[in-house]
């Protein structure tokens, strides 16, 4: 069984990094007693899991299409950048109230 310090010289990771992880449960470890550990063939089999024929490669684009990279970049951009909440317009004031010159 491997300890942190041995883990991190190995894989060239900070021992908060991997402490992090193990906490998350992001990489295999056995806790004995509030140690962690890990088992090098389970940690080599995790690394093999990140393989170049791992299921989540990314997706392959068309270079010659430009419009399909263009529809995925707006795409991209519908999904990420969304309006504030409770925003109406694009002229509503920075504190949600409508400029009446001070009456209210």
């Amino acid at each position: 069984m491997l300890t942190i310090k041995e883990l991190s010289a190995w894989l060239n990771i900070k021992p908060s990094t991997l402490y992090f992880w193990a906490s998350q449960d992001k990489i295999p470890c056995r806790r004995i007693h509030g140690l962690v550990r890990f088992e090098p063939e389970a940690i080599q089999a995790w690394l093999n899991g990140f393989s170049s024929t791992s299921r989540h490669r990314p997706p392959r684009l068309l270079r010659h299409h430009t419009d399909d990279v263009d529809h995925l970049i707006e795409a991209a951009k519908r999904a990420v950048y969304t309006s504030r909440h409770g925003e109406t317009s694009p002229t509503a004031s920075p504190l949600g109230k409508e400029n009446d010159n001070g009456a209210r």
